[in-house]
């Protein structure tokens, strides 16, 4: 079963958002230490580290000269004028948008690198574990064949669970841009580092149990509706085992993790992040409940793959709040 919100919510209160003093201190000195991003820094150094140690082990590179590094390339630029310049405005709009645009240089780093570092990892992996997630699945009653079934025979369940399964990145954008205008650093600050967290959990977790997707392992004949994630994994991780594939497109990346399910990790970490902001709660849980149940079929999950990925989330959330006793 997917953790209460009780019990989840109730792992680290100051998780996301931090007592009335430290939020009156985060305003007053804007540079205390508890706000920093340096570390949040050092670890994304870090995690890119080891994302070029992994490509080079798996003999995987990215081409500078493409195409589809421009909009990175554009987009970090910006936010580096942003944050340099908006920074020397006098008040509040200045200071949020300097800090937003640092806010979302580092999301957007690590989510790029948790994608990317997925290659290779699924290119160092070997076999595949559909029948044990499969049989997890079934242990549980959960019957992927019918979810699906009936998603394909109603096409307004695929316009809204394929626009759910999208808004992946909404939710960070509405909590991260709300702490840069309330000037709460020190909430943000902790938000990435969980969500950074959950990512490398998510990735170590993932070259244990490589697989295809139910998708690809379960259903065969005609094809009545493509779902979102397609069937990338049955072709591309063997390509990726075998060299056939050595430079990846950043403007084409995939989704390969099948377990733990990420979107459920995100999900999850999102509604405990929105819980404390009463004008945020209500519309981040119907937004990230709406993403939970489209991911079996749009992101190609078995219901183990989600069980996992909760399981991630609040194990990293019980991590930091024993961190943060």
């Amino acid at each position: 079963m997917l953790p209460s919100h009780s019990s989840f919510l109730a792992a680290d209160p100051g998780l996301i958002t931090p007592d009335a003093s430290a939020h009156r201190d985060a305003r007053v000195r804007p540079g205390a230490a508890d706000g920093s991003t340096r570390p949040l820094w050092l670890g994304v150094a870090l995690g890119l580290f080891a994302t070029g140690l992994l490509m080079r082990m798996a003999g995987l590179a990215i081409e500078p000269a493409s195409g589809g590094n421009l909009p990175y390339l554009v987009c970090g630029t910006a936010a580096l004028l942003t944050r340099v310049y908006a920074g020397r405005m006098p008040g509040r709009l200045g200071r949020a948008l300097a800090d937003g645009a640092e806010y979302y240089a580092l999301f957007t780093l690590i989510a790029l690198a948790g994608a990317v570092t997925s290659y290779p990892i699924a290119g160092l992996t070997r076999g595949f574990h559909d029948s044990g997630l499969q049989r997890i699945d079934h242990a549980l009653g959960f019957d992927w064949l019918a979810w699906y079934r009936t998603v394909a025979a109603h096409p307004w369940l695929q316009t809204w669970g394929l626009a759910a399964y999208r808004s992946i990145y909404l939710s960070p954008a509405i909590l991260l841009g709300h702490a840069a205008w309330t000037g709460d650093r020190t909430a943000a600050r902790r938000f990435l580092a969980v969500f950074g967290m959950t990512a490398a959990a998510t990735l170590a977790l993932y070259a244990f149990m490589p697989a295809v997707g139910p998708f690809s392992y379960l259903w065969h004949g005609p094809i009545p509706y493509m779902p979102e994630s397609e069937q990338w994994q049955q072709g591309l991780i063997p390509a990726l085992r075998d060299h056939e594939v050595r430079v990846i497109d950043l403007a084409h990346l995939r989704g390969l993790v099948s377990a733990p399910s990420f979107h459920t990790a995100a999900a999850l970490l999102y509604i405990r992040a929105a819980w404390p902001i009463p004008r945020l709660r209500w519309p981040l849980l119907a937004l990230n409940v709406a993403m939970l149940l489209s991911t079996p079929v749009e992101g190609t999950h078995y219901l183990a793959d989600m069980l996992i990925g909760a399981a991630v989330t609040g194990i990293v959330v019980g991590i930091m709040g024993r961190r943060r006793a």
